[in-house]
């Protein structure tokens, strides 16, 4: 385990997870937790809070000045919603978050999203769509889409 303090450290193991060197100005306050790491890349001045989960095995792009809450998490992989297809794979789809955001504590950006230069998400909410840029956006209801068939019986 590494001091919080020892910045040098940090970096150095931040560059190994993520694959490649990240900006001076990246930071990422531990506990942060991620699944792959080299699908992710970081502008400038990104501050990401403590607690954070980021599932990038479909690739998440971060631009310059964003800010990441505690314990916001950005997951770019889930599974098919037929229950037939369910167990079968992994889908995934790359989050884009454009310069300039704010995104909120605990908030959950889902695979396929681009969060729009300037907006902000509020503490809590879950981003299922595209934010257009220089928004803010809030809400955690519940939206049915469509209904699902039921599965197949094996004889």
């Amino acid at each position: 385990m590494l001091p919080f303090d020892d910045l040098d450290a940090r970096r150095t193991l931040l560059t190994e997870i993520f694959g490649r060197t990240i900006p001076d100005s990246l930071s990422i306050l531990p506990p942060f937790y991620c699944d792959y790491g080299l699908g992710a890349s970081f502008g400038e001045r990104v501050f990401i809070n403590q607690g954070c989960f980021f599932l990038d095995y479909g690739g998440i792009t971060i631009g310059d000045r964003v800010l990441i809450g505690p314990r916001v998490t950005l997951t770019t992989a889930g599974h098919p919603v037929e229950l037939d297809e369910r167990y079968d794979f992994i889908t995934h789809a790359p989050i884009v978050i454009e310069d300039d955001v704010w995104i909120g504590a605990a908030a959950t950006v889902t695979p396929g999203v681009t969060i729009g230069r300037g907006s902000v998400v509020g503490a809590g909410t879950v981003v299922a769509k595209d934010v257009p840029p220089l928004s803010v956006v809030t809400a955690t209801s519940l939206v049915e889409r469509k209904r699902l068939k039921p599965a197949s019986t094996a004889t």
